[in-house]
């Protein structure tokens, strides 16, 4: 006669459920902001491409907006939903998340910044989600006294924030100090396939990759420039990507006479290729959680100069990987520049060991392996 598990031993039972759990394919949900092109939605893609299928089941959710990374993830085969929550109101889109959670099974919602966690911590509440994750992909919680509310009510109904620098989850950690016990910290890591090694190019030049927007300080980096050229004026400067201060940042490098000197590159898809063309990377930036440029640039074997701003001290070893600077001082960034010019000869040691650095500690596998051992884990402690 066949034995159900009602008919076992409650240690047998216990031992039952868990291989119930072991063998089930945990159904994660990934929420964000929007699904379009730049560096967290980058991310998600690789999230997509690297998971473990014989155990997660992914799909994918955006507050607002979509693009080609969610055509990418679509084309792969993932669900993709668009709430459209600036059309629908906030406690419609709560509600439509969670019918969406609901008619999915979700087990586990993962959420990506606060915006998101705040809506999707709600709606995981309604549908009965067994587990929902936060990762934070700045510094903190975010810029006003509106996000550091609603991070802290979403925090109640967390399971676990994970900040993707030490410098971010301590900085969460003090936003919410009661709730302190439930961050962790998790490195960004990227896709070292995309971003092989190349090593320095032999020429008196730098790059840099980002949004042209105030936090990433472009004008310190150009006056930096400026003074750069008093004793090398043959340095050339690239910069990557586009952004709302695109023209007055050009319009700054015209005053300060440095057209020559300084090329706009606008939005590229071929960056792997543009920054083996440069000596070094440079970034003024303000602000930083983990910059992935920065780890991309590591990859691909680049000496670093960067402001020590965020998690870019966890990432640069000053005198291995690189120089840290301190932010919005153009006379000390052009001091480090003419420094790193300078030991233009250990450039290529100084690129093997950025890279290396990235191989060991921020690489895309490891980073989704410690989410997925973090889910597993979470989900086994839902009950407890």
């Amino acid at each position: 006669m066949k034995t159900t598990i009602e008919q076992l031993p409650e240690s047998a039972q216990e031992n039952e459920d868990y291989h119930s759990i072991a063998r089930k394919r945990l159904k994660v949900c990934h929420l964000s902001m929007t699904l379009e092109t730049g560096g967290l939605e980058r991310l998600l893609v690789d999230y997509g491409r690297f998971h473990d299928s014989s155990k997660f089941e992914l799909s994918f959710i955006a507050l607002e907006r979509i693009g080609h990374p969610a055509q990418e993830l679509r084309e792969s085969g993932f669900q993709i939903d668009q709430i459209g929550l600036s059309k629908i109101g906030k406690l419609t889109g709560m509600k439509r998340l969670a019918q969406l959670f609901r008619e999915h099974k979700i087990d586990i919602l993962h959420t990506h910044n606060t915006y998101p966690q705040f809506y999707g911590a709600f709606g995981a509440k309604f549908a009965k989600v067994p587990v929902v994750i936060n990762s934070q992909h700045g510094r903190g919680c975010g810029p006003n006294r509106k996000s550091v509310w609603q991070f802290r009510l979403a925090n109640h109904l967390t399971t676990k924030v994970v900040g993707v620098s030490e410098d971010a989850t301590k900085l969460c950690q003090n936003q919410n100090r009661s709730n302190a016990a439930k961050m962790t910290c998790i490195w960004n890591g990227i896709d070292l396939e995309r971003f092989r090694f190349r090593g320095p190019h032999d020429s008196l030049s730098a790059i840099s990759v980002g949004r042209l927007s105030p936090e990433k300080d472009y004008a310190t980096l150009l006056r930096a420039t400026k003074i750069v050229l008093e004793s090398y004026p043959e340095f050339q400067l690239m910069l990557i990507g586009d952004g709302q201060e695109r023209q007055q940042l050009e319009e700054l490098t015209n005053e300060l006479g440095m057209k020559s000197n300084v090329t706009f590159l606008g939005e590229r898809s071929d960056v792997h290729d543009l920054l083996a063309t440069a000596g070094f990377f440079v970034s003024s930036s303000t602000t930083e959680g983990i910059s992935l440029t920065l780890l991309e640039a590591m990859a691909v074997g680049l000496p670093i100069v960067t402001t020590a701003v965020g998690g870019s001290p966890e990432i640069v070893v000053p005198d291995n990987t690189g120089k840290l600077v301190p932010p919005r001082s153009p006379d000390q960034l052009a001091q480090e520049i003419i420094a790193m010019i300078e030991e233009r000869a250990v450039w290529p040691e100084i690129g093997r060991a950025a890279r290396e650095r990235v191989e060991e500690h921020f690489n895309i596998r490891t980073m989704i392996r410690q989410y997925e051992e973090l889910y597993s884990e979470l989900y086994e402690q839902r009950n407890d």
